[in-house]
């Protein structure tokens, strides 16, 4: 594998204390854990858009969060 098999991209600026650069819409990464792991713990200015990782050669989305804000939860009974 190549150092730009993983994709973590997002369509608005992505923000993590873990990331260089942070802002920043797409980051590359070697391993498919540290980039899922990575996509995780970030969030988007604003937030609640969507994060995903990309596997560079295929394409395939191999994770996807999209952080949903407390006034959309549905009421715990």
């Amino acid at each position: 594998m190549t150092s730009a098999d993983f994709r973590i991209e997002s369509s608005h600026p992505i923000a993590s204390l873990l990331l260089p650069e942070p802002g920043a819409h797409q980051y590359f990464v070697s391993d498919r854990a540290l980039a899922v792991s990575l996509a995780a713990k970030s969030t988007t200015q604003p937030t609640g858009q969507e994060i995903r990782v990309v596997h560079v050669p295929t394409g395939e989305v191999v994770f996807r969060k999209r952080d949903v804000s407390r006034n959309e939860h549905p009421d715990d009974l």
